[in-house]
């Protein structure tokens, strides 16, 4: 199960990466027809929807590498004892919030779906299909999430944290700049 999840949080950071090439190369494109006198309506609308989907499909991924901003300064200053209660209470409330989140937004999928929910801008699109590259990310990001606590109640370090003593075994420490 854990390859499978693992895999999973990596195939939504490679979409997410994809998504970012995809508005370079919508504006590169949007640069050429502009010189070229050509309409380009719509690209804003494209880039718009690629940036969201690139951000939520990148949280998990993000998350379970260790780089997302935690408060590891603040951490520091525990007992090994005390610093597991607060990691637990983070992931605990944090679980909270990203189930909330994946529900709220599940049921707003739904609800643009139902009512067939149209796009404002120039491309005419059902809303929901760029919607759910939200709901997937903030669903991604619930599992990662309750799959730390699940971990830290089991006694493990959590696989950020084990992400990051990696990193700084090997000398890297860019990410803490």
């Amino acid at each position: 199960m854990r390859a499978a999840l693992d895999r999973l949080y990596d195939a939504a950071g490679y979409a997410a990466g994809a998504c970012v090439a995809a508005i370079f190369v919508v504006m590169i494109a949007q640069t050429i027809m502009r010189t070229l006198s050509l309409r380009t309506g719509g690209t804003d609308d494209i880039v718009a929807w690629l940036c969201a989907a690139a951000a939520f499909l990148a949280m998990a991924h993000t998350f379970k590498h260790g780089d997302i901003v935690r408060v590891t300064l603040l951490l520091d200053k525990f007992s090994p004892r005390m610093r597991r209660a607060v990691e637990l209470g983070a992931l605990a409330v944090g679980t909270l919030f990203t189930g909330y989140l994946a529900y709220a937004g599940g049921r707003y999928v739904i609800e643009s779906w139902q009512f067939n929910d149209m796009a404002n801008g120039l491309i005419a699109m059902p809303l929901w299909i760029p919607q759910l590259s939200f709901l997937v990310g903030a669903g991604l990001l619930f599992i990662a999430v309750a799959d730390e606590l699940l971990r830290v109640i089991r006694g493990a370090t959590p696989s950020y944290v084990a992400a990051i003593e990696a990193r700084h075994a090997r000398g890297d420490f860019t990410e803490d700049v």
